[in-house]
């Protein structure tokens, strides 16, 4: 979290503990506390106050729009379709609801190429078919970076008359806020806010419902009540994060840059996702001859904090579903995610020693594995 975010964070929690429904001074002033964090964020998200609402993390916000979508559309059908490297939170409830009505046609995963982008023409022929409720592409993947192409995903479904869900979390605040959905979902922790909140955005012209007897909080699309103070630091967090956004993508994008040539190094590796087209501070590459547990432990004894498995999974040392679906290496991959300035001056030192460090670190765990040979 931004230092300024846990700041505003701390202050509100003295100023936002009352229940924002409530009529008293207390009640009313949470209300103006929460109503300001909302704008905030509404308008940099390029929508109406009313359009955004408060969920308690990215997760809970992606899986709720999806089940509006898709009880909205439920006399159309209950066909749902999404990319096969969407988040788990998509994929496994389409699989579910799938298995629940025995029938596999009623969920469809669209393929990928080998740099994690949508297949279109497999799109446009998944969402011609009949019944179908809602497609779901994500802005870009948290695993590899590679951005998707919404516009004409988006172009492709308004043929149709389908809905598109955009799973953003790993965007906002660091790349472009997409322009082209029907229904977007994001964390407060992509921009550098607390864990906890996370962003549904309904536009008017969206028909979404709420399963269930109506709410009463958030504009009718949860039960949970947000915490003030949570919003509040998220608002200020965004404000941060947009405000140096340009020039933090660029520093990022050649980090990257330097880390990907330094990994593209290593012998028997294969680093994945779009090189260009991509979001500027993820990078996933995978290593023969290594486990992705081992190397994230070797690794974190040197002091550097990495992933392994796939980002999308609460089971982070899960083999990778994205990777697989790009039809790449899945074994010994090592997943990076730059954090934002402020919260690392160092950052520069860092990546220096990382790069220096990183061979030395393979070799050890090749080593382990009796793989010195290879």
């Amino acid at each position: 979290m931004l230092p300024t975010a846990r700041a505003t964070l701390m202050a509100a929690l003295d100023a936002g503990w009352a229940d924002p429904r409530r009529l008293y001074a207390e009640g009313r002033a949470a209300r103006a506390l929460l109503d300001q964090a909302r704008e905030v964020l509404a308008e940099g998200l390029g929508v109406r106050p009313a359009e955004v609402s408060f969920l308690p993390g990215g997760q809970a916000a992606l899986r709720a729009a999806l089940e509006g979508l898709r009880f909205a559309g439920r006399r159309r059908g209950a066909r749902m379709v999404a990319t096969a490297v969407e988040h788990s939170a998509i994929l496994t409830t389409g699989r579910y609801h799938a298995a629940a009505a025995e029938d596999a046609s009623l969920f469809a995963e669209v393929p990928v190429d080998r740099m994690g982008r949508v297949d279109l023409s497999a799109l446009a022929q998944a969402v011609a078919l009949p019944g179908t409720v809602l497609a779901a592409v994500q802005s870009a993947n948290g695993e590899i970076g590679t951005r998707q192409p919404l516009e004409r995903a988006h172009e492709l479904c308004r043929t149709h008359a389908i809905p598109l869900l955009v799973d953003a979390m790993a965007s906002l605040g660091r790349d472009a806020v997409p322009e082209h959905f029907d229904v977007l979902a994001g964390d407060a922790r992509s921009w550098g806010g607390p864990s906890g909140l996370g962003v549904l955005v309904v536009p008017e012209r969206t028909r979404w419902r709420r399963p269930g007897p109506d709410a009463e909080v958030e504009h009718g699309r949860t039960d949970v009540e947000p915490v003030v103070a949570i919003a509040l630091a998220a608002a200020e967090a965004w404000r941060q994060t947009e405000a140096t956004r340009a020039d933090h993508s660029a520093l990022s994008s050649a980090i990257v840059g330097r880390l990907r040539a330094a990994a593209g190094n290593l012998a028997d590796v294969d680093v994945v996702g779009d090189a260009r087209d991509r979001l500027p501070h993820v990078l996933t590459f995978s290593l023969l001859y290594v486990d992705g547990e081992a190397l994230v432990i070797e690794l974190d004894r040197r002091g550097f904090a990495v992933g392994s498995g796939s980002a999308c999974t609460s089971s982070t040392l899960e083999p990778s579903h994205v990777l697989a679906a790009m039809g790449v290496l899945t074994g010994g991959n090592v997943r990076i995610t730059l954090p934002l300035n402020a919260i690392a001056p160092t950052l520069q030192d860092d990546v220096n020693r990382f790069i220096a460090e990183l061979p030395d670190a393979v070799a050890a765990v090749r080593a382990h594995l009796g793989a010195t040979g290879l």
